[in-house]
């Protein structure tokens, strides 16, 4: 898997040009982009300050020698040229789940702002339709049951909130993450809509046309999917 994921974020690198304004996705994949992403700059390729989708993201990039913009800052940028990131599921439109890493919210900002959005994935990762990943969702901590009880009510299914190593998990931005096992999403639109109109969910790991094409790798080669 990891020669997969290798292959695909060096596929990925070469699609950057120089100057172009970059977002640099989370997870094993796109640091796997950011390291391939520094040899390039070491090698004499010159970018503006790249915009982090995590705090990971932004020790990957420093430890790669690569600048980055400060997201928190007046000086963020409005729009980038290229995000490249990867993902948890890819159907054929290119509808994702993402979250799996608890980095959404921030993918989801700085992905929006990108003229081009890559996903970079391997084979195992493209599906006929969405839902056997668990969809992430992020929730405010304050009222997070109340808030969960409301997704169970609309959507029927059971939220499971995340922990690790046996406490609850806390976002980049200090918020929640639950889990809902959905099995299948049939309609990924009425989905996404019946959650953002829950109060207290702050953002779900639906992606629905963001991406523009995505990289797939097999370990062996790389194929180039774009939206049905």
């Amino acid at each position: 898997m990891s020669d997969a994921k290798r292959r695909v974020a060096e596929a990925a690198a070469d699609l950057v040009e120089p100057g172009m304004r970059l977002g640099l996705g989370s997870g094993s994949t796109a640091t796997f982009f950011v390291e391939a992403l520094g040899r390039r700059v070491a090698g004499g390729l010159t970018l503006p300050p790249c915009a982090c989708t995590s705090r990971a993201t932004e020790e990957a990039a420093r430890r790669a020698g690569i600048a980055i913009v400060d997201m928190m800052g007046p000086d963020a940028p409005a729009t980038l040229d290229l995000a490249v990131d990867g993902a948890d599921e890819a159907d054929p439109t290119l509808r994702l789940i993402k979250g799996g890493g608890a980095s959404l919210l921030r993918e989801k900002i700085v992905e929006a702002l990108a003229a081009r959005f890559v996903v970079i994935i391997d084979e195992s990762k493209v599906v006929d339709t969405l839902g056997a990943f668990p969809l992430p969702v992020e929730i405010t901590p304050f009222g997070w049951a109340s808030t969960a009880h409301l997704i169970r009510q609309r959507l029927g299914v059971e939220p499971k909130l995340r922990q690790v190593r046996g406490e609850t998990l806390k976002t980049d931005n200090g918020n929640f993450i639950v889990d809902c096992a959905f099995g299948r999403i049939a309609d990924a639109e009425a989905v996404a809509a019946a959650l953002g109109a829950i109060p207290g969910v702050v953002e779900h790991g639906l992606f629905i046309g963001m991406a523009s094409e995505a990289l797939v790798s097999d370990g062996k080669n790389v194929r180039r999917l774009t939206p049905v």
